[in-house]
C-alpha cells in the first residue's frame, strides 16, 4: 500500500517503519533538471536518526537508491522511484499484543482487524518521513531555480521559544544558517535552552514537544484558490501528514482571533510597482491565494509518545487491562529532526500548486 500526496506532481510514498525498505514513487518531475545529490544527501542527514542524545539510538544511513527517473545527475522526466535500506532493526523490542498509548497502535489495529504492522509504528511511523523528504529535498532544489526559498527552524520546544522569523522581511540566507547548525535555532542561547529541556525530559524518562515555524519567500502574489482550492488547504494536508502533527496554523493563526479586525488586517502600500502590506498577520495568504509577502506558518509537534515510563494500557488478545512497559530506541523530542521534514512538506506542496499553474 503506498500513500499519496499531491494533483499534478503525484507523490506515493511506501513502506514501513522495519520493512526491508522504505520509498517513493514521484510522477511529474520535470525532465532535463540537474540536481546536486551531494546536496540532497545533506538534507537528508538533518533528518536521519543517531546523529546526537537528542534523537533515537536507531542509526540509519539514509543513503538514497535511486531505481528511476534521474540519469546520474539529470532528472529524465519519467516516474522518479527511489528507496532508502531500512538496516537496523530491532523487531523484538515491540509487544504486538499492547497498543501504545499515544501511537496508532490501537486504532490501527481496529481498521484493519489486527492485520496491522505494529513493530516500529509500522506504516505510520515518523521512519516514512525518510522518503518524503527524498521528493521533498528535490523540489527544494527545482524552487530555488525558480528564485523561492523554503526555510524552517524549531521555534518553540516545551515553552522555550527561539526567535521568530520576521513575517514582513525573511532573507533566504537566513534559511542557509539555520540548515547547516546541529541544533535548528536562529538564537542558539534559546537553543542550549532547548536542549538542556529534552535532556531533563529524557533523564525522567519523558519526552516533550514544540513548535516548528516555517516560511516561503519569492512567491508571486496570485498562488492558490478559494475555498477548497485554498493554499492553506493544500498545505494543511500535506503537513497534517506528517506522523505527530496536531496542528497547523498561518500568520497570526489562532492568535486572530484576540485582536481587534484594525489590528490584524494587514495594510497595503506600494514599494515601486510592488503592492506589499506593512504587516503579515495573513501569512502571506488573502482568500487562499498568495499575496507576495513571505508565507509563513507553523506546526504543533506532540511529544514522542514512546516513553520509558510505566504506562496503562490493555491486552487486546486477554482482553484485559494491563500495564505496559515500552522499550526499544526513541527520540525524547522530535521537533528538530522534523524541522527538515517541515520544509520538504511545504516545497512538495508549493512546487505542485506551482506546476498545476503551469499545466
Amino acid at each position: 500500500m503506498s500513500y499519496r500526496l499531491g494533483n499534478y506532481l503525484k507523490i506515493s510514498v511506501f513502506g514501513q517503519s522495519h520493512s526491508e525498505e522504505i520509498g517513493v514513487i514521484a510522477e511529474g518531475l520535470p525532465k532535463g533538471e540537474k540536481i546536486d545529490l551531494k546536496r540532497l544527501d545533506d538534507f537528508m542527514q538533518r533528518r536521519a536518526p543517531g546523529k546526537n542524545r537528542f534523537s533515537t539510538a536507531r542509526r540509519e544511513p539514509d543513503k538514497i537508491i535511486f531505481k528511476s527517473g534521474i540519469d546520474g545527475e539529470i532528472l529524465n522526466g519519467e516516474p522518479l522511484e527511489a528507496v532508502i535500506k531500512n538496516t537496523d532493526v530491532r523487531s523484538g523490542d515491540y509487544n504486538l499484543d499492547i497498543p501504545r498509548p499515544g501511537h496508532a497502535d490501537y486504532t490501527a489495529y481496529v481498521k484493519y482487524g489486527g492485520k496491522n504492522d505494529m513493530h516500529g509504528g509500522g506504516q505510520f511511523s515518523g521512519r516514512l518521513t525518510a522518503p518524503l523528504c527524498i521528493i521533498g529535498g528535490i523540489c527544494l532544489q527545482l524552487l530555488e531555480k525558480q528564485g523561492i526559498y523554503v526555510g524552517a527552524h524549531a521555534a518553540e520546544i516545551h515553552g522555550i521559544k527561539d526567535d521568530c522569523f520576521d513575517p514582513v522581511n525573511i532573507n533566504g540566507g537566513l534559511f542557509k544558517e539555520i540548515a547547516v547548525k546541529d541544533f535548528p535555532v536562529i538564537n542558539d542561547e534559546c537553543g542550549r535552552k532547548m536542549q538542556a529541556e529534552i535532556d531533563k525530559a529524557r533523564e525522567n524518562l519523558d519526552s516533550v514537544g514544540g513548535i516548528i515555524e516555517c516560511a516561503v519567500t519569492g512567491l508571486s502574489a496570485g498562488l492558490g484558490g478559494p475555498l477548497f482550492e485554498g493554499l492553506e488547504g493544500e498545505l494543511a494536508r500535506g503537513l497534517f501528514g506528517i506522523p505527530a502533527v496536531k496542528g497547523v496554523e498561518f500568520g497570526a493563526g489562532f492568535n486572530a482571533a484576540r485582536m481587534y479586525g484594525s489590528e490584524n488586517n494587514d495594510e497595503f502600500y506600494y514599494d515601486g510597482e510592488n503592492v506589499k502590506t506593512y504587516t503579515n498577520n495573513c501569512g502571506g495568504i488573502l482568500g487562499g491565494i498568495t499575496d507576495g509577502m513571505p508565507l509563513t506558518l507553523r506546526i504543533a509537534v506532540k511529544p514522542t509518545p514512546s516513553v520509558a515510563r510505566e504506562q496503562k494500557s490493555v491486552s487486546l488478545l486477554k482482553k484485559e487491562n494491563t500495564a505496559l512497559n515500552i522499550n526499544g530506541r526513541h527520540d525524547p523530542c522530535i521537533v528538530q529532526r522534523a524541522v527538515p521534514v517541515a520544509e520538504a512538506v511545504t516545497a512538495a506542496v508549493i512546487y505542485d500548486i506551482l506546476k498545476g499553474g503551469q499545466d
